[in-house]
């Protein structure tokens, strides 16, 4: 168990003494959990232990035992229980908890932890609620429907893990006081208008004034509405059907 759990240093949204992350800082102490986002230990079956809250994540962790002994954490399904076995392997039923390659899990089902890359571990997915949904094959390729309801391709020997992310209720907690949010580490947010125009593009003018400009901007200058994606990124060519427009049509 010690080398899944280590204390996790503070850091307070600072680089060299620089704030780098605005709006953090004075958390309480807290253990950072070694997740097992790869699930590299195939056809090994292994028993859920117990369910376990983490502080660093909106989702909930499973303490997995495996049959040689070793101990791994992984992101806690919905339906997952204590006493539960579960297996990564390209051969494996198609249950809640079990990691596949997307290749070989039917057109239809809910998956989270989901690789980007074939062997790189899970990169999307992993919040509370949140699922995908195998959405079709084609001869290289195999469509996911994410969250945000855009459909992309990925690579079929990329892992994705069977079910939805649990405790979906985490975005109903009530924060009932601001000290919840200080011990969280989450320090006080100020709007750029209410700032001084030396520390906010927003900030200045005379009594209550606006923004002031065109388009709203953040702290640094850069335009904060719109469309901001990277102009030219890596998997542009992967996305079949883009997001759902927001608010300002981005």
């Amino acid at each position: 168990m010690s080398k899944l759990i280590q204390i996790l240093p503070k850091k307070s949204g600072r680089s060299r003494g620089k704030v780098t992350v605005r709006h953090q800082g004075g958390r309480h102490k807290r253990y950072l959990r070694k997740i097992d986002f790869k699930r590299d230990k195939k056809d090994v079956w292994a028993t859920v232990e117990r369910v376990e809250y983490d502080p660093n994540r909106n989702a909930n962790v499973a303490l997995l035992l495996y049959k040689d002994g070793e101990r791994r954490y992984i992101i806690a399904p919905v339906g997952l229980i204590k006493g539960q076995r579960v297996i990564s392997s390209a051969e494996a039923p198609i249950e809640v908890g079990n990691a596949l390659p997307l290749s070989k899990i039917p057109v239809g089902t809910s998956i989270h932890n989901i690789e980007i890359r074939p062997g790189k571990g899970a990169q999307i997915v992993k919040s509370a609620g949140s699922s995908a949904v195998v959405q079709g094959k084609e001869k290289d390729f195999v469509l996911v429907r994410l969250p945000s309801s855009e459909i992309r391709r990925f690579d079929p020997l990329c892992y994705a893990t069977i079910g939805q992310v649990g405790n979906a209720d985490f975005r109903s907690i009530r924060i009932a006081k601001a000290g919840i949010k200080r011990r969280r580490g989450i320090r006080p947010t100020v709007r750029g208008t209410a700032q001084h125009p030396g520390s906010h593009p927003h900030g200045g003018g005379e009594g209550r004034s606006g923004v002031g400009l065109k388009y709203p901007k953040t702290p640094y200058g850069k335009p904060a509405v719109g469309r901001t994606r990277k102009k030219g990124k890596y998997s542009d060519r992967l996305i079949v059907q883009r997001r759902k427009p927001g608010k300002h049509g981005s």
